[in-house]
This record gives structure tokens, C-alpha cells and sequence, in this order.
């Protein structure tokens, strides 16, 4: 099965407490951190994590120093977000690069929907 464990507070570029988002944010990585240790999930997905460490609310080192001392070896870990700091990158074993070629806002006005951009 899959567990989904929403966390933060949907952020977009319009936030209206950038502070409440960045607590929020904080608060659900010291969640992930828990679920991670616990090696309880053969994939583990920190979506658009990235933001994180851009924004200085996380040290790319500390991020990077915490995984591999906690993340289970056999464990996938997926994250996602745009411009991953270039130490991410080297510490990842596979990194993909997507590039828009149709979405459903710019092409027909469609909001982001809950579940599916945040």
C-alpha cells in the first residue's frame, strides 16, 4: 500500500506567512526525519524538499550528513523540486531534469487541484 502524509501548508508564490511556511516546512522534515529512520518504507518521496535547502531554511550539509547516517541503504528516496543544489545532486544517484511541454493551467486556465500540485 501507500501512505501519504500531506505536510507544510501548500506553499505558493503568494504565501501569505512566509514564517508559517517555513515553520510548517521545518516541522515536516522533522517529521520525515522519524519516518526515514524507521526504515518502515522501501520508497520514501520528499516532495519539492529542494525549496528547503534554496530558501536557507535547511544546510545542504546538514541535510546531506543526516541522510547518510540515518536513510536505511536499501531505502529510495526521491526528491523533488526545482534548481537541487549542486551537493544534492552529487549525492544522489540518479538525478532527472523535466521540462514542461504542456500543462493544464497555461492551456486552458485550469487551477492547481489539490492532490495533484499540492
Amino acid at each position: 500500500g501507500v501512505t501519504l502524509t500531506p505536510m507544510g501548508d501548500g506553499f505558493s508564490w503568494r504565501s501569505r506567512d512566509i514564517d508559517e511556511t517555513q515553520a510548517k516546512a521545518l516541522h515536516g522534515w522533522e517529521t520525515a526525519k522519524g519516518l526515514i529512520r524507521d526504515g518502515g518504507f522501501d520508497i520514501f518521496l520528499l516532495d519539492e524538499f529542494t525549496y528547503l535547502l534554496r530558501f536557507g531554511w535547511l544546510e545542504v550539509s546538514e541535510v546531506l550528513e543526516w541522510l547518510r547516517a540515518n536513510k536505511p541503504p536499501m531505502q529510495h528516496l526521491i526528491i523533488t523540486g526545482r534548481d537541487a543544489h549542486p551537493e544534492l545532486i552529487d549525492f544522489a544517484d540518479l538525478v532527472t531534469e523535466m521540462r514542461e511541454v504542456k500543462h493544464p493551467f497555461r492551456e486552458q486556465g485550469i487551477r492547481g487541484q489539490k492532490g495533484v500540485e499540492y
